[in-house]
């Protein structure tokens, strides 16, 4: 390791010294002051103690999903609190917001019982209600017009109900504005079966005739088009098809007007798609068979506030400039968070730890920060942005993670920026042969009006840049984001071990770096600066 280190310290001077002849006196300051023994004590420690997939261990498998609202991600939010604290760490939980109830996800369990009875594979979406207990009945299809209604409502008591559609993850909306909706399909639905009664009467008229028939209007067809009648009539659950792996996400239109007594009632089953036409097909052929389904959706009271972990790395000369390194802490609970994104905290983390493990002191302040409530719209970041207005013109650089267990493979930056991140980052190229990693400059783009769906789309729109590292699966282990996204399958065990160890490193030197400039990044043309439209109005004489 002794000669590894010495190598490593003389091709690194040389890198540098090569470099400072071709810059201005600021960057001849910078490089003279270059971390060195830092960087390659960081670089060995990591090689020789990399702590990321415990982490990610710890996330996914001591806490689990980790939906803000919930006590696993409140469990989580102190244990990495705690973390930061241990590594030597300024903290702050940061509260971002706070929902009126919480919810807990236990175990799930259903079967169907008959002749070729089977274990089912299902989900249901966060904020949505369990059974009571292990509950069995029979199966119905859902009405779809008020005379069907009326012809099965009696049965309707007990039964686990088949609805149309294909699930897309959310959950059937029960509001009052989709009561309304509901209401206007039901009367377009009456208007239509009074249409098709006029057709299937001429149709029996005529068919001993040449006339070709007619063809029957379809129904507008609505997921669970009586759910309040059904609910009324004590039906015990909805059963929607879901393509695998199984999608589920939040009940977002009711969460915000939820209290403790007014919560659902009704669980809303998405299940395997081959299970379900199985199930219908049986349905529709009046065949008797029951379900029988244990489902530990728990709630609990509010508000129940939710909190951005905020490790900080104070600056010595300029501690009120900063870098942002980050990934989101919160994660859908229908599977563990493994992906999204504990394979963006475990990384983050793993690189907090390695600056202060090294005795590292950057020039400007590191802000390391597990963002809150991403998943329900970029809560956390949203907040934090619109309460630290005034710090934004001080960010460097914000450094997000959040897309998978993918390596660093190389950066896009601007020409202002050019040669500060070919210091920063030359000694990650050496880290490891198997994973090169190449700059190249990037043309200016314009600035976003509407944040992009992660933590660093709010930046942006601020105009903070956020130049993060561009990855891929150079050895070809097949990894596939979509499939994992939002899923059942968002496990520990999806991870990548020797990427996410490598990333872990490569941002350490990546944020340590850029935090020991004695500048600030530069913003030229960083992006597309828009052109004032000439004011073509004549002024009025006065």
């Amino acid at each position: 390791m002794k000669f590894f280190q010495s190598c490593l310290v003389f091709f690194f001077a040389c890198s540098v010294a090569g470099m400072a002849q071709n810059n201005d006196s600021n960057h001849n300051k910078t490089v003279a002051n270059a971390p060195d023994s830092i960087v390659l004590k960081m670089i060995e420690i990591a090689k020789t103690d990399n702590q990321t997939m415990h982490h990610l261990d710890v996330l996914c498998n001591r806490f689990g999903g980790r939906l803000i609202g919930s006590d696993a991600f409140e469990n989580a939010a102190y244990w990495a609190a705690s973390q930061f604290k241990e590594w030597g760490m300024e903290v702050q939980m940061d509260e971002a917001g706070e929902l009126p109830v919480g919810f807990n996800r236990g175990p799930w369990f259903g079967r169907m019982l008959s002749d070729n009875g089977m274990s089912l594979h299902f989900a249901t979406p966060s904020y949505t209600s369990g059974t009571k207990g292990v509950q069995r009945g029979h199966v119905l299809i859902e009405p779809k017009t008020q005379a069907e209604f009326d012809r099965m409502k009696g049965a309707l008591k007990g039964a686990w109900v088949l609805i149309s559609g294909d699930s897309d993850g959310w959950p059937v909306n029960y509001s009052e504005k989709a009561r309304i909706r509901r209401d206007s399909i039901k009367m377009e639905n009456e208007k239509i079966r009074e249409k098709n009664k006029v057709i299937k009467k001429e149709n029996r008229d005529q068919q001993n005739t040449k006339i070709p028939k007619k063809e029957l209007i379809p129904l507008i067809e609505e997921p669970a088009l009586f759910y309040h009648e059904m609910r009324d009539a004590g039906i015990l659950g909805m059963i929607q098809s879901a393509k695998t792996p199984i999608r589920v996400l939040y009940d977002r239109k009711n969460l915000e007007s939820m209290t403790f007594e007014t919560l659902p009632t009704v669980p809303d089953i998405k299940l395997d798609e081959h299970q379900y036409k199985i199930i219908y097909q049986m349905a529709e052929e009046r065949r008797y068979f029951q379900l029988e389904f244990d489902i530990r959706n728990h709630f609990k009271m509010g508000p129940v506030p939710y909190h951005n972990v905020i490790g900080i790395i104070p600056g010595t000369e300029f501690p009120d400039e900063y870098v942002i390194m980050s990934g989101h802490l919160d994660a859908y609970d229908v599977g563990t968070g493994g992906i999204d994104d504990g394979s963006g905290v475990s990384v983050t983390m793993e690189a907090a730890r390695l600056i202060m493990e090294a005795g590292g002191k950057p020039k400007r302040t590191i802000l390391v920060v597990l963002w809150a409530g991403e998943e329900f719209g970029l809560y956390g970041s949203h907040s934090w942005i619109e309460r630290n207005k005034d710090k934004l013109d001080k960010i460097s650089n914000m450094i997000n993670r959040d897309g998978g267990p993918t390596v660093p493979t190389g950066m896009s930056v601007s020409e202002a920026m050019w040669e500060d991140f070919a210091l920063v980052c030359s000694p990650i190229n050496d880290i490891n042969p198997e994973f090169p990693f190449k700059l190249e400059k990037s043309e200016p783009g314009e600035k976003p009006e509407k944040a992009w769906g992660t933590d660093s789309g709010p930046f942006a729109v601020e105009g903070v840049p956020t130049t993060g590292f561009q990855t891929g699966d150079p050895k070809g282990y097949n990894f596939s984001y979509g499939e994992i996204w939002h899923t059942e399958r968002d496990l520990f065990n999806k991870s990548i071990p020797e990427y996410q160890e490598h990333a872990s490193i490569a941002t350490a030197v990546l944020v340590y770096g850029i935090a020991n400039l004695d500048h600030l990044l530069s913003r030229d043309g960083y992006y597309i600066e828009k052109k004032k439209e000439p004011n073509t109005k004549k002024s009025k004489k006065k």
